[in-house]
């Protein structure tokens, strides 16, 4: 699977070429670090001052070296459709090995990073339902005023908690349809590729 990298990333790696292997390698290092505690723009605007370009320039390489490292620890390519990913580029052969070899010592690290940098979100515990209908009223003798309450059992990190749902049927009907559909979709080769390749 290769990487599609947009024409903006394409730019913002266009001056990786330009800096020494030793500066790149440092970037990587930078672009890692990153990840673990975000951006630093007194990093920036040092490296900026060593190699006489702008702060914005080098903050630029940075971020499409931390989205090549990324997307390609995130997707587990392989050795080879890194390669293929990163020579489209146009980069020297050097360039490519330096960015292959940084690729490969730092996948697990930002696999990892980008672990525990994933929402941790309640999870199901148990459903409760009422259908109720009210058939008339002081105003309207004959009318059918369907509900449907939900009582949702929810775990996160330990703590149990409930929330109350109520629609109408057809809304119910509609949202049971849509998330049929989702199911199905899931079933598609596309989308056994994608969460094969998320995990």
């Amino acid at each position: 699977m290769l990487l599609d990298l947009s024409e903006e990333h394409k730019e913002h790696l266009a001056f990786l070429p330009q800096v020494d292997s030793a500066v790149v390698a440092e970037f990587g290092r930078i672009a890692v670090e990153f990840l673990r505690r975000g951006s630093n723009p007194k990093i920036y605007e040092g490296a900026a001052r060593k190699l006489n370009v702008s702060s914005e320039t080098v903050q630029h390489g940075v971020e499409g070296l931390t989205y090549l490292l990324t997307e390609s620890s995130k997707l587990m390519i392989s050795e080879l459709d890194f390669q293929d990913s990163v020579f489209v580029l146009g980069f020297s052969e050097e360039l490519n090995k330096l960015l292959l070899q940084l690729y490969l010592d730092n996948r697990k690290e930002i696999r990892t990073i980008l672990n525990e940098l994933t929402p941790d979100l309640p999870t199901y515990h148990s459903l409760e339902w009422r259908l109720d209908v009210q058939l008339a009223s002081r105003s309207l003798r004959q009318q059918i005023k369907p509900a449907v309450t939900f009582k949702l059992h929810l775990n996160h990190n330990g703590d149990h908690n409930t929330k109350v749902l109520q629609t109408d049927p057809a809304t119910l009907l509609h949202l049971v349809q849509q998330l049929e559909q989702a199911l199905e979709e899931m079933k598609t080769n596309h989308c056994r590729r994608v969460v094969r390749n998320i995990k």
